[in-house]
């Protein structure tokens, strides 16, 4: 992959996930939804930081605190490890991109 829009999956049943770069201790991941979101009990509870961006569409975000973050393109998030979150929703109109990295 040399362009981070190129070969968008077809399939917009499904959120899509593509490793970028993977090296020791850090990941860098494109993530690709087409409305989707977190199933409604599941949360995200990661052993590695995350700093994700929104490079098109947009995506809501929601800690299990309470807040909520929308994210718009361009827009982007650190979160810490073991802290919970979800994806309330994403663009149903266009495909949101993420770009995704994970890091001790």
């Amino acid at each position: 992959m040399k362009n981070i829009f190129a070969h968008l999956p077809a399939d917009t049943s499904v959120e899509h996930f593509t490793d970028i770069v993977k090296s020791g201790d850090m990941r860098i991941e494109r993530i690709v939804s087409y409305g989707q979101s977190s199933p409604e009990q599941g949360w995200y509870n990661q052993e590695q930081n995350e700093w994700v961006i929104v490079l098109s569409g947009y995506g809501m975000i929601e800690f299990n605190c309470g807040e909520k973050v929308r994210l718009e393109a361009g827009d982007f998030v650190e979160i810490t490890a073991g802290r919970k979150h979800r994806v309330l929703e994403t663009s149903s109109e266009e495909a949101t991109v993420w770009l995704a990295v994970f890091y001790t």
